[in-house]
């Protein structure tokens, strides 16, 4: 059974920068985690910065982050691996202040 996934305003933000390529990249990852979350090109993994907090990559570049809820997964931020890694060490340093 596919999973719902819901998408936050700065996840649709941010895919609206990224170049078409990578967006259509975006898009088949998408697929493969709402359908396939085991697929082994989306090397899931949850972030030490928040419980419930997971990453998942695009390509070798790229990354997205999402929360798991009850009945749907909720997309929160696509970027580079930088991005990624600077909203994650900005989360650790508001958590720990």
């Amino acid at each position: 059974m596919a999973k719902k996934l819901k998408i936050s305003e700065t996840f649709r933000e941010c895919y609206k920068k990224l170049p078409e390529k990578i967006q259509k990249k975006v898009d088949k990852q998408l697929r493969f985690l709402a359908h396939n979350p085991a697929h082994p090109s989306l090397n899931l993994h949850s972030l030490e910065v928040t419980a419930g907090l997971w990453e998942g990559y695009i390509d070798d570049s790229y990354r997205f982050t999402f929360e798991i809820r009850e009945d749907h997964l909720y997309l929160r931020l696509v970027g580079t691996h930088k991005v990624i890694d600077l909203e994650v060490r900005r989360m650790k340093k508001k958590k720990y202040l």
